[in-house]
């Protein structure tokens, strides 16, 4: 049995059941350490399984998806874009209200999580031929730094604990550790994860599918490096910030260099590919019926599959619920590769559909036009996948209202299936790193470090990107922006918010680029007034409209230097006085 099919029985269920030579093993993982140290831990098949279960910790749909996890209404997805500007909602954490908490179940589930890893680096060591166990080591290092990078974006600087702790340990009454200690704890996990993982190959491509590589480790290093290196540029520390920045470039070159992943990008599937992309499976879900072995842009997903492990958190419908705001519309470029308010190809806001002409292709299908054009969805399935009258005949079409049952009057289409499939039975993959985000990282961080950024760069990394669906698009360059009197940092962050959306970037990033007036401005829809709008949706006459006749969504929106970080739980600090609260709270 693959290590892939052995993943996907872990991941059924928080015990791993795996069959193989015939025998039957049931090993209970939560916690690690209740395992009998005198019959496991004896070969390098124990370790692959315990590691296996660290496959758990990955991020996935109801992390993003969600304003809170649907499994437990306690956690917050604090990474989710409903706690930024581009998903219209009403939540404390968006406003900058919430409060300090008793307890949090994102604090305590990570320490769990680091408390099994350690466990099985602790195990390692006494192991007798370290080569054989070499990889799940660094695929357990990999995890630590994954879960401690977690900790960091949501607290800043917290307790690091690099080994198993007895109820006396010193450790349980020590102060935070510096958010510089531990960026470098977790950049020392990554390179040591670097150096101890396979890197991928055509041989092992399959063999070792789902499974963390040294292309996986080098991207969240990428990740993590221009995360934390525009963190200290945007408060003016410079040093810190040009050696991070230089690390990040290094790590996402290695990749693109590495040459193993490539955009998805099939031509059967044209102008439309990033979106079938998300919604890829193994049974026909687009109209050229390409499965997920056609992806390549999947550096590290979390895996599902239709037999063996769906979904199971609704996906299509909580993706239908999503209202996109104005400030995300309106990212989108005009086909010349200019912002609206430049192009002379922008249309305007006049009716239903005038403001998607000319646009930029992702679009089209990231959000729902109205009257005129068709959507399908699991209650409203294709039939033959032709476009052709059997399949018109089930769509949502005209005179179809996306807005109607909006907050915002822009509908989300992005993660949202065509097939027929019963609720909660998707088994599309969530990508936990993507290229399209290594080559976006990569341009980020050479214009942060450099204040410029070459071409070259830039068509080896973001104007792939842009160009994936639009191939009529000028590329960004230099004298583009020259000449349309461009800000280069703007258009690289445009090409991050359009090509991230709805997948747990733009709050964190907003907080690492010190953007805190982004965060404090009204939320708004559609322009309402003096457009379509206004005849063909009047149950919206009495909402409240800003001066240029949008749709408020939320005007009471606020955010202080407190609300970049959460606070520490006050049970953790009663539980350790050294701890002490996050500035503000």
């Amino acid at each position: 049995m693959n290590s892939f099919r052995k993943l996907y029985l872990l991941l059924l269920a928080g015990t791993l059941t795996i069959t193989q030579n015939g025998c039957n093993k049931v090993l209970d993982l939560d916690p690690l350490d209740q395992l009998s140290d005198a019959s496991y831990w004896q070969t390098a098949n124990d370790f692959m399984l315990a590691a296996n279960q660290f496959y758990t910790y990955e991020r996935t749909f109801a992390d993003v998806l969600y304003d809170t996890n649907p499994n437990n209404a306690a956690i917050q997805n604090y990474h989710s874009d409903y706690k930024s500007d581009f998903l219209a909602s009403q939540n404390p954490y968006s406003r900058g209200l919430n409060t300090v908490q008793t307890t949090d179940p994102n604090y305590s589930t990570d320490y769990t999580r680091i408390r099994n890893i350690n466990y099985l680096l602790d195990k390692a060591q006494s192991y007798g031929n370290q080569a054989e166990i070499a990889k799940y080591v660094a695929e357990a290092r990999f995890f630590r730094a994954y879960v401690y990078f977690d900790l960091l974006q949501i607290y800043g600087g917290v307790p690091i604990i690099s080994k198993l702790l007895s109820t006396s340990s010193a450790e349980l009454q020590a102060p935070r550790n510096t958010r510089d200690e531990v960026v470098d704890f977790i950049l020392k996990d990554l390179n040591d994860a670097i150096a101890g993982l396979p890197a991928k190959t055509a041989q092992n491509a399959a063999t070792e599918l789902g499974r963390i590589n040294k292309e996986s480790a080098q991207s969240f290093l990428g990740r993590v490096a221009l995360y934390e290196g525009t963190w200290q540029k945007f408060r003016n520390n410079s040093g810190r910030a040009n050696t991070l920045l230089d690390a990040s470039v290094a790590a996402s070159g290695a990749v693109i260099t590495g040459a193993q992943y490539q955009l998805f990008a099939p031509a059967a599937l044209g102008d439309s590919a990033q979106k079938y992309m998300f919604i890829l499976e193994n049974q026909k879900s687009n109209p050229a019926n390409i499965t997920k072995t056609s992806n390549n842009e999947y550096i590290l997903a979390n895996r599902y599959d239709w037999t063996l492990r769906q979904i199971r958190n609704n996906v299509s419908r909580q993706a239908n619920n999503a209202n996109p705001t104005k400030n995300f519309a309106n990212q989108y470029l005009s086909q010349d590769g200019l912002p609206i308010e430049k192009s002379p190809l922008f249309k305007g806001y006049a009716t239903l559909n005038s403001e998607f002409a000319n646009r930029d292709n992702r679009m089209q299908y990231s959000l729902k036009q109205a009257n005129g054009y068709y959507w399908f969805g699991i209650n409203n399935p294709r039939v033959d996948w032709t476009g052709g009258a059997a399949d018109k005949a089930t769509a949502n079409a005209s005179p179809f209202k996306p807005y109607a049952n909006t907050l915002s009057g822009y509908a989300n289409q992005k993660w949202i299936s065509e097939r027929a499939v019963a609720d909660n039975e998707e088994a599309y993959d969530y990508p936990v790193i993507r290229y399209a985000e290594v080559l976006l990282n990569y341009a980020e961080a050479v214009f942060e470090r450099n204040g410029t950024i070459s071409d070259a760069d830039l068509d080896k990394s973001l104007n792939l990107v842009r160009q994936r669906v639009n191939k009529k698009m000028p590329k960004l360059s230099t004298a583009f922006a020259e000449a349309n009197g461009l800000d280069m940092r703007t258009e690289i962050r445009r090409e991050r918010n359009v090509e991230l959306f709805y997948e747990g970037f733009r709050v964190d990033d907003l907080k690492r680029w010190a953007a805190a007036d982004v965060l404090k401005q009204p939320l708004v829809g559609v322009k309402w007034t003096g457009t379509e709008f206004q005849s063909l949706w009047p149950s919206q006459s009495s909402t409240a409209k800003d001066a240029d006749g949008n749709i408020i969504v939320d005007g009471s929106r606020s955010f202080t230097d407190k609300n970049y970080l959460i606070p520490i739980p006050t049970q953790q600090i009663q539980l350790n006085p050294q701890l002490t609260q996050n500035p503000g709270w």
